[in-house]
């Protein structure tokens, strides 16, 4: 099992020399990966239809790729997450030039953890459509593969249009894994026939999670794919929870198959960067 730790951006602040002393206080503890959330816009819940989402216009965000590009230069072993991207608001071939861009400036170090969001504010700002981004997802994976292994690349449908073009420099993992967030059931069959690798985010490794994991496996099969070469990725809140409840939590993910765990540390009560540092060593040392 991989260990990870989630960025607590709304929490953590703006100071560079404090985000980059995160990142490598995460890599010399020995965690395997930083997980970053993704928000381009943060809208004010009143309004018609309702905003429902846990994030609001108050919550600070910082732009995954860019502070990936940051944390590549100050970094060595440390694995770059998104977790996740919401993909369908973004231009596919813009995305493929970022997300190869970092794969080249960290040496290889991105995993590509994509959903489709609930934010239907930020769609509209950014002109793409809400309704349609589950099948639009699709499309785009496609898309990205292609230009993240082909030097040049044609595409034409209703939403792209490519004609004998490609990006470079291209990526160093060809293709770059993509990761699936979400639990509802459309996720699991998409990610079990597309993805590399599953998210369910801070969810409980209870009896509920345990059906979605073996309708995964499930899907997996009919897909013609090996469970085994799928990963799982959870993270833990560490919200209230006693140290015994975070061994608990990660023993009974690693009986559900997970293949990554990280710890979350927003929404702990803590007031600054280095209560989120503390917090983080002290989740490395339940690991050892």
């Amino acid at each position: 099992m991989k260990y990870g730790v989630v960025f607590p951006q709304t929490e953590y602040g703006n100071d560079p020399q404090a985000i980059k002393d995160y990142a490598q206080a995460a890599e010399g503890l020995g965690y395997d990966y930083l997980l970053v959330y993704d928000h381009v816009l943060g809208a004010h819940p009143d309004r018609q239809p309702r905003l429902t989402g846990p994030y609001t216009d108050a919550d600070p965000f910082h732009e995954p790729m860019v502070l990936f590009g940051f944390l590549a230069a100050v970094t060595a072993k440390l694995e770059l997450v998104t977790g996740i991207l919401i993909l369908p608001q973004r231009q596919t071939a813009l995305v493929a030039k970022q997300t190869a861009a970092v794969d080249v400036l960290s040496g290889g170090r991105l995993r590509l953890g994509i959903g489709i969001g609930w934010n239907y504010v930020e769609y509209d700002a950014l002109g793409k459509n809400f309704r349609s981004r589950g099948r639009q997802a699709e499309e785009q994976i496609e898309v990205l593969r292609k230009l993240w292994t082909q030097p040049l690349v044609t595409h034409q449908t209703d939403d792209h249009n490519i004609d004998n073009a490609g990006i470079l420099p291209l990526p160093v993992q060809r293709p770059i894994p993509i990761w699936f967030g979400g639990i509802a059931e459309p996720v699991l069959k998409r990610a079990a026939r597309l993805g590399d690798g599953w998210m369910p985010a801070g969810r409980l490794p209870d009896d509920e999670m345990r059906g979605h994991v073996e309708r995964l496996k499930g899907y997996l099969s009919d897909a013609g794919r090996d469970p085994q070469s799928f990963g799982i990725d959870p993270w833990i809140s560490i919200l209230d929870l006693s140290q015994d409840v975070w061994r608990q939590r990660i023993e009974a993910w690693r009986g559900l198959g997970a293949t990554h765990v990280a710890i979350d540390t927003m929404r702990a009560g803590f007031k600054t960067p280095k209560e989120h540092m503390d917090a983080i060593r002290a989740f490395r040392n339940v690991l050892d």
